[in-house]
């Protein structure tokens, strides 16, 4: 019998201490309802994936601009500042002597020029030449005009002849080479009266 009355004693003992924890565990939903909104309640999740989504898209690489596709994106900032040009510069004796636009080496098989008018566009034009071969005649416009020139062993001597030298100031143009491989190797200006020349070597090794 004394055994029976233990056991019922320990029975009701642990019964009671789990009723003194129930309350506090019906209390939980309110202590949560009951807690003040702050700029980070129920949003830390989310602005966690935003910045994992943000530097997702910073680790990937830039795409790199092709100019073959587009030549007008060989414009600078310097360029769009001259496009608004309203007439050309003087026209001074000097101009009337031939310019020299430097050389360069490549063991590519071609290199591409592109000229245009960089100041102001009144119908200037060039007749190009390779090696002293007429390629073609080009108007100078605004955007870049594209010519391929394939190239030959050795020493290559492209020339610009200035034809004419438009409505205002001397033929003016602004000159950008890329090698075989896209690398642009050189990037020259030259403000020519009629009859003169720019021109440039480029070596193939």
């Amino acid at each position: 019998m004394k055994f029976i009355y233990t056991y019922l004693f320990l029975f009701f003992t642990v019964l009671g201490y789990g009723q003194i924890d129930l309350p506090a565990t019906n209390k939980t939903g309110g202590i949560l309802k009951a807690e003040p909104e702050t700029k980070s309640s129920g949003f830390p999740i989310l602005r966690a994936e935003e910045s994992n989504e943000e530097s997702k898209y910073l680790r990937e690489k830039p795409k790199e601009i092709d100019f073959r596709e587009k030549p007008n994106n060989l414009k600078t900032a310097g360029d769009a500042v001259k496009e608004k040009w309203t007439k050309d510069k003087e026209a001074l004796d000097k101009y009337g002597e031939d310019q020299y636009l430097g050389d360069f080496k490549t063991s590519g098989k071609f290199v591409e020029l592109y000229c245009r008018d960089h100041q102001f566009v009144d119908g200037d034009q060039v007749n190009v030449y390779v090696n002293g071969k007429f390629i073609e005649r080009v108007v100078l416009a605004g955007s870049f005009h594209p010519i391929l020139v394939t190239l030959e062993s050795g020493f290559n001597n492209i020339e610009f002849e200035a034809i004419n030298q438009g409505s205002s100031g001397p033929n003016t143009a602004q000159l950008k080479v890329l090698e075989e491989n896209g690398n642009l190797v050189a990037s020259k200006e030259w403000n020519l009266l009629t009859g003169a020349k720019a021109s440039l070597i480029v070596v193939k090794e």
